[in-house]
């Protein structure tokens, strides 16, 4: 039976440290609300990143526990996080996002780390995803992961959705990377945005860059 498979940087919950203790807390924000509903349903599924780097000797009880939630973790290490997310998603991609081109840093060693994160999500979501399954990818830090599902599962029904606003083209093409995380996204059946001018900015993009 086909399942819904919500895709995030972190799962709707989070993993705390407590002396020598691991917990669950649940996390705030409008997309674990607004979609929590939809990943406790039957066999749907969350992956994301459970908020803390583990030892491995851990991983398996967590995953276990996760399952029993609907949900399954991509675990990272402290230094893909720094690479990945801190790095790259966050002082490449959201500064040129958000117009603030001054302060974008252009890093390859970083870029390689987000390809390569996008590569860990893709393969855990291929782990439990099946052809006729509808796949739910969100936001800027994923936005290589819907090309490499479409390779694996061309008759998947796949969907990105980005949080923040799609910059002109004049902004996006000062980024050297930026035919990779176009051609990424439109790996996608339907694409998602917060606002007109977002949809337009993708659309003259793919124009100009495809």
């Amino acid at each position: 039976m086909a399942k819904t498979i919500i895709v995030s940087n972190r799962l709707p919950v989070r993993l705390e440290k407590q002396g020598e203790k691991l917990q669950f807390k649940a996390s705030e924000g409008g997309l674990a609300t607004g979609l929590g509903s939809i990943y406790k349903e039957g066999e749907n599924l969350w992956i994301g990143w459970p908020g803390l780097e583990v030892a491995d000797k851990q991983k398996e009880a967590i995953s276990e526990e996760l399952s029993q939630q609907n949900m399954r973790p991509v675990f990272l290490s402290a230094q893909e996080l720094e690479d990945y997310y801190l790095g790259f998603s966050n002082q490449t991609l959201w500064p040129a996002f958000h117009y603030f081109v001054q302060y974008i840093q252009y890093n390859e060693a970083r870029w390689e780390a987000y390809r390569s994160v996008n590569e860990k999500f893709a393969r855990t979501i291929l782990s439990f995803a099946e052809a006729d399954d509808v796949i739910w990818v969100h936001d800027y830090q994923l936005m290589l992961v819907p090309a490499l599902l479409r390779e694996a599962l061309p008759e998947a029904s796949i969907g990105f959705f980005q949080h923040i606003p799609f910059p002109s083209f004049e902004v996006l093409r000062m980024l050297p990377w930026r035919q990779d995380l176009l051609k990424g996204v439109l790996g996608s059946d339907f694409i998602g945005f917060h606002t007109y001018d977002d949809m337009r900015h993708f659309l003259s993009s793919g124009h100009h860059l495809t």
